[in-house]
């Protein structure tokens, strides 16, 4: 194409994602479609000749993008939700216009040692010591498996080895396990206290009763903020455990981690920084574009001496100590410049504005949840310490079996997806159904949180029999 060319696409381009980005208020925050229709829409054979450039941009912003739910709305709780920074959205389109693969130091010297300074922000901010380290992933599920590689390892490998982690717990560690070899009968689901905290001695009952088995126990997976409830296992007792059973302890911060930016973070997160690995997410509050997750380890040499491999394609890569590849430090060798979105966003508004947002979302979920308890209809279901929301409609006065309750909530939901412009989500609390509001989007302010508690009292009033 023409420099004439790619200028006007690109204004074209950045026109429109403006334009979406400041409509998004007056928008749902849900527009999804049934896979039919956009069968009928989207599927087609890839043209011959090629077509008009900015008519491919209008049909890709007009067919493609919309259908998908708007984690950037102020009206999104559904999930995890975020608002990006323009700096990070921009950071991406450089890194994608200057074409880097950020694999080894010699393909990519700059971007690599950017990343170098933006991982030992995280590490200050974590407590991490000298010599800790890290590197950015795609999300907190290959931070996972990169961690649980690091831990099999560190544990010699043993071939009956178990992992233990909460009732609570993302997905993400369970899959991250058994990819990395742990055979699915010793992925070890420790129930979680009334607080939605892993049980400190169901978890020392079985790690006892699989040595007493034969098995080798190797590592435990925390929560720092778990997805559903945004509940946080004690991390000192977890430490002290771990130290003393010899087990590696991963925390997963994908979700909560960023909080340490603020003092009642720290607080609340207080010993993280005793774990083996921590595994946190930009692009959830630290508000980010995706893809940017994050690994870091105490000692860094762990996770050498996982994935360091010196193939004789890359003998020219290595340049000496001082110079490290970030290809020996988890799966990856190519790798896109993910590090540079949060040095950009960082350079651009300063820690304080990221410090004034993370504790807004606080605020929010504490002001939220006293609506809740003041409220005749809503019921709260959990305590939120780390911006998330449960509760449920249930009457005081109705005294409802919980099979009705179930019914009701589920019917509310459904036209909260439908009537609503809101977008929220649900989850199970120790087999209990309840509607969940995760508030941590920098642009939500209260009458987004209470005009949405109040559609949730109003059609929980409609649906009650």
């Amino acid at each position: 194409m023409s420099r004439e060319q790619m200028l006007d696409l690109g204004q074209k381009t950045l026109e429109l994602v403006v334009e979406r980005m400041e409509s998004l208020p007056g928008e749902i925050a849900w527009e999804g479609e049934f896979r039919q229709v956009l069968e009928d829409l989207l599927t087609e054979d890839p043209p011959e000749d090629g077509r008009s450039a900015a008519e491919v941009i209008e049909r890709a912003a007009r067919d493609i993008l919309p259908y998908a739910t708007r984690l950037d709305h102020p009206r999104c709780f559904g999930f995890i939700p975020s608002s990006p920074t323009w700096p990070g959205v921009l950071a991406d389109f450089m890194a994608a216009g200057y074409h880097i693969n950020q694999c080894t130091w010699l393909v990519a010297s700059g971007p690599s040692h950017m990343e170098l300074v933006v991982i030992d922000w995280f590490r200050r901010w974590l407590g991490y010591p000298e010599g800790a380290g890290g590197l950015f992933t795609s999300g907190g599920s290959a931070a996972s498996v990169d961690a649980f590689v690091a831990a099999r390892e560190a544990a010699g490998h043993p071939e009956r080895a178990t992992v233990y982690m909460s009732d609570q717990s993302h997905s993400a560690l369970s899959r991250a396990a058994f990819i990395v070899g742990i055979r699915r009968d010793c992925i070890r689901v420790i129930p979680s206290d009334p607080g939605f905290r892993m049980d400190m001695d169901a978890l020392a009952s079985a790690v006892a009763a699989d040595r007493n088995a034969g098995l080798t126990p190797i590592a435990v997976a925390a929560n720092a903020g778990t997805v559903g409830t945004g509940a946080i296992d004690p991390p000192e007792a977890m430490a002290d455990f771990c130290a003393a059973e010899g087990l590696w302890l991963h925390v997963d911060a994908a979700y909560g981690g960023f909080a340490v930016v603020t003092e009642r973070g720290k607080q609340l997160l207080r010993g993280i920084e005793r774990a083996d690995s921590i595994g946190l997410d930009a692009h959830k509050w630290f508000f980010q574009p995706y893809e940017a997750g994050c690994l870091l380890v105490r000692d860094q040499s762990t996770l050498e001496n996982a994935f360091s491999v010196r193939p004789d394609i890359l003998q020219d890569t290595v340049w000496g100590s001082n110079h490290p590849n970030f290809s020996n430090l988890g799966l990856q060798l190519s790798r896109s410049v993910r590090a540079l979105k949060v040095w950009m966003s960082v350079q651009t508004f300063g820690m304080a504005a990221f410090r004034r947002a993370v504790e807004r979302g606080l605020e929010l979920a504490a002001t939220a949840e006293e609506y809740i308890r003041a409220s005749p209809v809503l019921e709260a279901m959990n305590t939120p310490t780390l911006g998330i929301v449960c509760f449920r409609v249930n009457p005081a006065a109705d005294e409802l079996d919980e099979e009705t309750l179930d019914k009701v909530n589920r019917t509310i939901l459904a036209r909260m997806f439908w009537d609503d412009p809101a977008f929220m989500s649900s989850t199970l609390l120790h087999g209990t159904f309840a509607l969940r509001m995760c508030i941590i989007n920098h642009t939500t302010t209260w009458d987004d949180v209470r005009e949405t508690l109040e559609a949730v009292e109003r059609f929980g009033q409609e649906a009650l029999p």
